[in-house]
């Protein structure tokens, strides 16, 4: 049985988790109606999972996060709003050390929790399982609460456009990035390393939803030498550029006039996830060539753009997946890997290397 602590201010979405998580049969449960109770069940319980609320009256849902992050490190699901006011405190939370969130119904909670229960057990289950690294977590923290700034964003002037002339696969046209279950973490370590000069575009189909994904490109945009934005309207595959699919949609590479394009599309409703990696990789072959493409597939329950990208490395594609070490949930790299359709099975914090070696030399 998997020990799961529910952590709500509500008395009525209490009962309703505890109803779902009790359906399913391998859960034994606690509750707390506030972070203090949560703190001590914390050390009395000892939970292998953990759903947490982000807004509790007295100590909020991050402060709480931060301290089981601190005395017993665990993996929490977030129980966020699917305002862009929740999602900014959601992408905090992950950044603090959450393994992922559940978006709570937009309607009436009792009668809408069903729409949200199989995702919620799922994304449990997944956490449950999830490696949670303490130092990785502890070197977070120094650095959020020292207030070390990060690298400063260079001016446009100093964001060339142009290809390196000795880059060893000096034909490519785009990377594509895959991340699910902790990917908003991961696309930091992967982003950040990357220099100004870096002269390929990204494109990434990160599984979220739409609320969630326009203040995870501007978040990322702050941070790193590359510019980030949401791909929410159809726009040129401009080098050097990082695309973010927008969330409930899929995310599509095309060509219009002769230039390539980056644009949304409805989500597939034959697929499980969106943006859908599968789906992204499939149209960038079809347009672009699979010789002309990188993949990298990150952490993520699941299997999207497994079946993709080997099929993009057998038509001559380089492809990555991320190691099982370093992955939150190795679900989707794993499943690329079983299907023997990675050229490097690299920890995450080797990636922005191998891309900037194979791109500039």
């Amino acid at each position: 049985m998997t020990r799961l602590l529910i952590v709500d201010d509500s008395a009525l979405m209490r009962k309703l988790l505890v109803e779902i998580f009790s359906a399913s049969g391998d859960f034994d449960i606690a509750v707390a109606r506030n972070a203090d109770e949560a703190l001590a069940q914390l050390h009395a319980f000892r939970p292998d999972v953990i759903t947490l609320d982000i807004h509790m009256p007295g100590m909020d849902g991050l402060a709480c996060l931060d301290r089981i992050m601190i005395e017993r490190p665990c993996p929490v699901v977030m129980v966020s709003s699917l305002t862009e006011e929740g999602a900014d405190e959601t992408l905090e939370a992950l950044s603090l050390g959450a393994v992922d969130f559940i978006a709570k119904p937009q309607g009436p909670v009792s009668l809408e929790i069903d729409t949200i229960s199989a995702a919620l057990v799922d994304k449990v289950r997944a956490a449950a399982k999830a490696r949670i690294s303490r130092t990785l977590r502890l070197a977070d923290r120094v650095r959020l609460r020292t207030g070390a700034p990060n690298r400063p964003k260079p001016s446009p002037a100093a964001r060339p456009r142009r290809r390196g002339k000795n880059a060893p696969l000096e034909d490519i046209a785009a990377v594509l990035v895959g991340v699910s279950t902790g990917g908003p973490p991961a696309l930091d370590v992967l982003l950040q390393p990357l220099p100004a000069d870096f002269p390929w575009p990204i494109v990434i189909a990160q599984h979220m939803p739409a609320s969630f994904t326009g203040p995870l490109a501007r978040r990322l945009d702050r941070n790193c030498a590359l510019p980030v934005s949401e791909a929410a309207r159809p726009g040129p595959l401009e080098p050097g550029n990082v695309y973010i699919g927008r969330g409930d949609a899929d995310l599509l590479i095309s060509r219009r006039k002769g230039s390539a394009v980056v644009m949304p599309a409805p989500a597939s409703p034959d697929l499980p996830w969106h943006p859908s990696t599968d789906r992204l990789v499939e149209s960038a072959i079809e347009t672009l060539g699979a010789k002309r493409l990188v993949g990298v597939l990150l952490t993520g329950m699941g299997a999207d753009g497994a079946g993709a990208m080997a099929r993009m490395r057998s038509e001559g594609g380089h492809v990555i997946a991320q190691d099982s070490e370093t992955s939150v949930v190795w679900g989707m790299p794993g499943a690329l890997v079983a299907l023997d359709g990675a050229d490097h099975v690299l920890p995450l914090g080797d990636i922005p290397g191998q891309l900037v070696d194979w791109a500039m030399g």
